[in-house]
């Protein structure tokens, strides 16, 4: 189980710093002006061009791939819940690296996050093992008796 929290660990923070370089590249290229085809299309192609929004892209991308690994290794009712553990991150990394104010109310709520994740991890821990599966053995037929 430590792995997989090591590698849900590595996975968040490539979450939590893609988050933080596309919101700063988004704030680089700035909103439609208006909703027109034309305008649309100008935001798209500086968001292609953007270095911070793509590299937020590519560490959104890491996050997924070590997701698609957990999955693969894990029950989702497990690991689905503690991905929320992202939400602290990129709230640290918004309050620490974009200087974003964060309100009292908001920290409790990362607080009751953080919470959450501890009583689902518990929960895993506590979990008994799965009994030991012997390997199948196709059944032999039955000899021919002579009658």
């Amino acid at each position: 189980m430590v792995r997989l929290l090591l590698i849900l660990l590595v996975a968040l923070v490539f979450e939590a710093i893609g988050v933080v370089f596309l919101s700063h590249g988004l704030k680089q290229i700035g909103s439609p002006q208006t909703f027109s085809v034309t305008e649309i299309a100008r935001v798209v192609g500086r968001g292609l061009t953007n270095a911070n929004v793509l590299l937020g892209v590519l560490f959104e991308a890491l996050f997924f791939a070590g997701l698609l690994v957990l999955m693969a290794r894990s029950d989702v009712s497990f690991l689905w819940p503690l991905t929320s553990l992202g939400f602290v991150l990129t709230t640290l990394a918004a309050r620490f690296i974009l200087k974003e104010q964060v309100p009292s109310l908001r920290w409790c709520g990362v607080c009751l996050i953080m919470l959450g994740a501890g009583l689902i991890t518990y929960t895993e821990h506590r979990k008994p093992a799965a009994p030991a599966v012997a390997p199948h053995t196709p059944a032999t037929p039955p000899s021919p008796s002579a009658s």
